[in-house]
């Protein structure tokens, strides 16, 4: 049977017919392709042992063990991102890209649902192509030569947002990194320009004030999230995400309160932007 790609819209497609334990190296490239032409692709029906998602996520690229998040029983590659029916704060609320603050950042992850609430619990996608191409060219030119600070502390470190909520465990590590990178980035798999920073990570601009900064970046955060840019994907055990970081933002929905949610997440490396 051969796998059918359809876009999704605002963001992402959905790939149709295809089992990722038993991945030929043609559908290995068909998911890469798409994940870099549309910055995410998304699968149903992907019931893998953890030992399957390890290997199927390995075919993808290199695996980084997360630093922040709590791994899965028996397997460091695996992170667990959990939300028990007593907690109220989830993991990665509001719109963010991952590992942003690292120098060479993730090139994505491998996300797969073991178990969802009945009702809630979507992820939003947002493609940063569309939203850097339906900007004007005054503005395009005006990032372009532009460097962006992107830092972790005020997230995961000792006075981290996580450390006064119920999620307190991934605030206070020591190891904090910070990166500067360009504001407008060429992703070296489609070569196309894209959007990089975003509201979690971003703290302003390169040499300039973060009066300065926030106001444009909040002009930038706005628009990034237009709704002709946005897809809401929902979820249920067996259902797979794999997005690239340098081409979307993502917002995991804190709706389903006195339900459980867990997922598995596996990061796959990246390199320096340009």
């Amino acid at each position: 049977m051969t796998a059918i790609v359809q876009d999704t819209e605002g963001c992402g497609a959905e790939i149709a017919d295809m089992a990722a334990a038993r991945a030929s190296d043609t559908e290995i490239d068909l998911i890469r392709d798409t994940v870099y032409r549309r910055g995410v692709a998304f699968l149903h029906g992907q019931h893998l042992t953890p030992e399957e998602h390890i290997a199927f996520a390995e075919r993808i690229g290199p695996i980084v063990v997360n630093r922040y998040f709590p791994p899965s029983e028996r397997y460091p590659q695996i992170a667990k991102v959990e939300k028990t029916e007593t907690q109220t704060t989830n993991i990665g609320g509001g719109w963010h890209t991952d590992h942003s603050y690292d120098q060479a950042p993730a090139m994505g992850s491998v996300l797969l649902a073991v178990e969802t609430p009945p009702e809630g619990g979507d992820t939003l996608f947002a493609d940063m192509y569309a939203a850097y191409e339906a900007l004007s060219d005054g503005l395009k030119a005006t990032l372009s030569g532009l460097r962006a600070v992107h830092a972790s502390e005020h997230i995961y470190g000792s006075k981290g947002v996580y450390g006064m909520t119920d999620q307190a465990h991934l605030a206070g590590h020591a190891d904090n990194p910070s990166a500067v990178h360009p504001v407008v980035i060429v992703h070296p798999g489609s070569g196309r320009k894209a959007l990089y920073v975003n509201p979690a990570f971003t703290v302003g601009f390169e040499g300039w004030s973060r009066e300065e900064s926030m106001a444009l970046l909040a002009y930038l955060y706005q628009h990034a999230v237009k709704p002709q840019f946005v897809h809401r994907f929902k979820w249920a055990p067996g259902s797979m995400a794999i997005w690239d970081n340098r081409a979307t933002w993502h917002h995991a929905m804190n709706d389903y309160q006195g339900q459980r949610r867990l997922m598995h997440r596996i990061t796959i490396a990246g390199g320096p932007l340009a």
